[in-house]
């Protein structure tokens, strides 16, 4: 009777309009306060608590470095390289606008992140070349929903967090689910563009991708820091959150200058003779590759005692410099100034601009538009942890009510097997996905399901991954599917509009919630070769 009490009053406060984290905080004070044995105090203890959890902290460090990489360049640059990856196919634009999401997926681990910052460009290009709103609409509502899978993603920390399993391990499963997810939405797309000849883009070259590579380099080099310190052992997840967040900040506001008092001024000026900006791209080359050689050294290296910091300085900047001398040979050929003068002038430039970094540093970091970006990301954080803190404080009266004992023994005494009880969580969570945001459905949903599961033998890292993809497609069914109000406002479209231009591409994501649900292989195939299997203390 307790359990139908305590979901009845969380139901009928969400009925009649309470927000979702305070209906589950009031709830939970309401049935401990009037129907359960337990003290008042745990409410304290519990809410304290999710202050407390380390790995939790990692949230607040994802979400400022997904805010800089949204409000920054990065998105219109990643989408330059993905239109000259795949552009040149039939429908090549709208399956660069998937690629373009799954790569920002992996720097931001927001869905409607992804869908603000992706789709506001894309979408426009779309319309410009012939596509209709509600087929580019619908593509970018659903590619956005890779926010969540591809890592680093905030919800698999909030399942990690609830179960208490592996982040790293769960970061590696979502690898080979959301590159399969994006294949099959760009397969769909090119099905979909050869029946109505949708336009292609033409075919730049193998140059263009390279320079889209190098334009995009520094946003994505953040995937590199994030997987490559977690699993070589430079730091923790929640660790690699906090390096990510700082990364974020320097690119966007140095690196690409995209906001702040150095918006809109250039490394290079137009006065710079041709021998400066050739031997300033030198040394950017040389700097450049010794920095990315000491950070993968160091990933690579952390455990060994025989390599040390200044051999691999070494041999980095060895090679640094035989990079940028044969730059400057090959692009200076033409040039009267030798390499020499090239390098000197060179520095020159960089001289200039290191004055300048020196001169607008601190401005930069207390700019306005700087500002804005830490404040939407915090209001965005408060958000999130005040409905995280309160579902955990519902799981908590879950769990001293024991409802997921109770449900356990009722699943398996009725006879439930692990192929029958798969279908009883996806049917669960893609109904709760229509109603509630991702993180708070999991932490009422995992601490209930996740018992039943070891008790059926169900591997904890699959079943964290076929939770993600569930809450992936929730972001894109009504009525409170939040990619479709995002996409929404960014389009002008009506809400029944985005639904209906989005439904067709969402039975795509059907079909490879199937496919994850009963092909395990696919999540736990990369996290168990590189960090062996889960262990779940009984």
């Amino acid at each position: 009777m307790e359990p139908i009490i305590l979901f009845g009053i969380v139901l009928s406060l969400l009925f009649i309009g309470v927000p979702v984290g305070i209906s589950l905080g009031l709830s939970s004070i309401l049935f401990i306060t009037f129907v359960s044995d337990a003290k008042l105090t745990s409410v304290a203890i519990s809410l304290f608590g999710a202050g407390q959890h380390y790995t939790l902290l990692a949230i607040p460090f994802f979400i400022l470095a997904s805010s800089f990489m949204s409000t920054g360049g990065v998105a219109k640059r990643l989408i330059n390289f993905a239109i000259a990856c795949v552009g040149h196919f039939r429908g090549g634009l709208a399956m660069a606008s998937v690629l373009a999401c799954m790569m920002f997926a992996a720097l931001s681990g927001s869905s409607p992140a992804t869908v603000v910052a992706i789709g506001s460009i894309a979408i426009v290009g779309m319309r410009q070349v012939g596509y209709s709103k509600e087929f580019a609409s619908g593509i970018i509502a659903n590619a956005g929903t890779l926010g969540i899978l591809i890592p680093p993603s905030i919800v698999m920390v909030v399942y990690a967090s609830a179960t208490e399993v592996s982040v790293g391990r769960m970061f590696l499963a979502g690898v080979i689910p959301g590159l399969l997810a994006g294949f099959m939405l760009m397969l769909a797309i090119y099905v979909v563009a050869r029946i109505k000849n949708l336009p292609s883009e033409p075919w730049r070259g193998f140059s263009a991708i390279v320079k889209g590579g190098k334009e995009a380099g520094w946003g994505l080099f953040l995937i590199v820091i994030i997987m490559g310190g977690i699993y070589g052992g430079a730091f923790t997840p929640t660790e690699a959150a906090a390096v990510a967040a700082m990364y974020s900040i320097f690119i966007a506001l140095f690196v690409y200058r995209d906001m702040g008092p150095l918006k809109g001024i250039g490394w290079v000026s137009e006065d710079d003779s041709v021998a400066a900006r050739v031997g300033f791209n030198g040394l950017v080359y040389g700097l450049s590759f010794f920095l990315v050689w000491m950070i993968l050294s160091f990933f690579a290296t952390a455990g060994s005692e025989t390599v040390t910091a200044s051999s691999r300085a070494m041999w980095g900047g060895i090679f640094s410099v035989l990079i940028s001398v044969f730059y400057i040979f090959k692009r200076g050929a033409n040039i009267e100034e030798g390499i020499g003068a090239s390098i000197a002038a060179g520095f020159k430039v960089w001289g200039r601009n290191l004055l300048l970094l020196t001169k607008l540093f601190f401005p930069a970091l207390y700019s306005r538009e700087t500002r804005d970006v830490m404040l939407s990301g915090t209001k965005t954080t408060l958000m999130l942890m005040f409905i995280i803190a309160n579902a955990l404080l519902f799981a908590h009266t879950i769990s001293e009510e024991r409802i997921p004992q109770m449900v356990t023994e009722w699943m398996l005494d009725v006879g439930f097997n692990w192929f029958t009880f798969l279908i009883a969580v996806n049917i669960l969570l893609l109904l709760g996905g229509q109603f509630m945001e991702p993180s708070g459905l999991l932490l009422i949903v995992a601490p209930i399901v996740f018992p039943i599961a070891m008790e059926l033998g169900i591997d904890p890292i699959h079943l964290g991954i076929i939770m993600v993809v569930n809450m992936e497609i929730g972001m894109i069914t009504p009525p409170i599917g939040l990619n479709l109000f995002v996409t929404s406002a960014i389009t002008s479209m009506s809400l029944s509009k985005v639904v209906k231009a989005a439904t067709p591409f969402m039975l795509v994501l059907m079909l490879f919630l199937i496919i994850v649900t009963y092909v395990p292989w696919l999540s736990t195939a990369l996290p168990y070769s590189i960090m062996g299997p889960e262990i779940i203390n009984p």
